[in-house]
């Protein structure tokens, strides 16, 4: 048996009450929380599984052939949205595998069907939650490849590069460092964009935790996209709020810095939610497979890039609560000399009376 699992990750920005939507999407959908297989539930946590949706079938044309895929859908409280299309076929056939990988070189070819899928989840959550928004051209995609025997004769090189070519040793070097293997009769092949596992049992446990460690790494891509906007429309406001009268400028401050503790509270709630998606506590296999695709998508350089810019943040509010205390200071140093020469003034004139 050989398949492909093509997957692209979306976020709306909200967190989503998942015991409503599964009510919701179980009139129209199959739909099951998620769980792992071979190990015990106390091996992995999650403190919310997320809901996966069978979504139906879909077909796409490709130089004059059909492929059928099915689809998937798996929803995270976070309000991350991970759509999978799965395309399987009972040959034992490594060729056929690389050859149809080929034809979709970074998932080219499958946006219009992304999209279809992407706009029905959008439907139906829409009218339920305040607020939504999607960007359906800002995603995370992977690609995982699936086969159930090894041989050593086969070069998994282009199928996770995309492409046919005379690698250097150094490339190949690079593709290759994240491999893991549980026994002898399995290998795990974990790359930056896509993974090859070869597998005589199908390891759905691994295929959830590729997909939820793209997503973590997505949501951390998220929000720190989230955090430059904010902080430039934070500099925006403090510009515009210097080239107001004193009294104005102050009062501008406390907005700004009413604002800045609240997006800070939000963001420093989600990003540990995000961080902490999936404990992998007892199982040293799955430990390292998380672990590793983790470091192939370069989760702890996104994760300091948002601790970083959360920490402007703070000390951006700690500067304006320094001059906003300045100035109230200030203020209150003239009220006292306009008291005290106040005082003076009427001691004058009651003495000239």
């Amino acid at each position: 048996m050989i398949a492909l699992r093509f997957y692209r990750i979306y976020d709306i920005g909200l967190e989503i009450d998942l015991d409503w939507l599964e009510k919701e999407l179980a009139k129209s959908f199959l739909t099951a929380r998620t769980s792992f297989l071979r190990v015990k539930p106390t091996s992995i946590i999650m403190d919310v599984p997320p809901l996966l949706i069978k979504m139906g079938q879909s077909s796409v044309e490709k130089e004059g052939r059909t492929f059928e895929f099915t689809v998937f859908a798996r929803i995270f409280d976070m309000g991350a949205i991970s759509l999978c299309f799965v395309y399987e076929r009972n040959e034992v056939d490594f060729a056929l595998l690389e050859e149809t990988a080929l034809l979709f070189p970074g998932q080219e070819g499958l946006s219009d069907m992304f999209l279809l899928y992407l706009n029905t989840l959008a439907d139906i959550l829409k009218p339920h939650i305040r607020g939504f928004s999607l960007s359906p051209e800002f995603y995370e995609d992977y690609t995982i490849y699936l086969m159930d025997w090894m041989d050593e004769s086969i070069d998994p090189i282009p199928l996770l590069a995309g492409e046919k070519r005379n690698f250097s040793s150094q490339m190949r070097e690079e593709i290759l460092k994240g491999t893991q293997s549980y026994t002898s009769d399995d290998l795990a092949l974990l790359s930056w964009d896509s993974a090859l596992l070869c597998n005589p049992d199908s390891p759905t446990d691994l295929f959830d935790l590729i997909e939820f460690a793209n997503v973590q790494v997505f949501e951390l891509r998220y929000y720190d996209r989230e955090l430059s906007r904010q902080m430039g429309k934070m500099y925006e406001d403090i510009v515009l709020a210097d080239k107001l009268p004193q009294f104005q400028r102050r009062h501008k401050y406390r907005l700004i810095m009413m604002q800045l503790m609240q997006n800070n509270t939000e963001l420093s709630e989600v990003t540990e939610k995000v961080n902490n998606l999936i404990k992998v506590t007892e199982d040293i296999y799955y430990a390292r497979v998380y672990a590793s695709v983790l470091k192939m998508l370069r989760s702890s350089q996104w994760s300091e890039s948002v601790s970083h810019k959360i920490e402007v943040i703070r000390e951006n509010y700690s500067m304006l609560s320094a001059e906003v205390h300045i100035q109230h200071s200030n203020y209150l140093e003239w009220i006292v000399i306009v008291l005290i020469a106040f005082e003076v003034i009427m001691a004058i004139v009651e003495r000239l009376l």
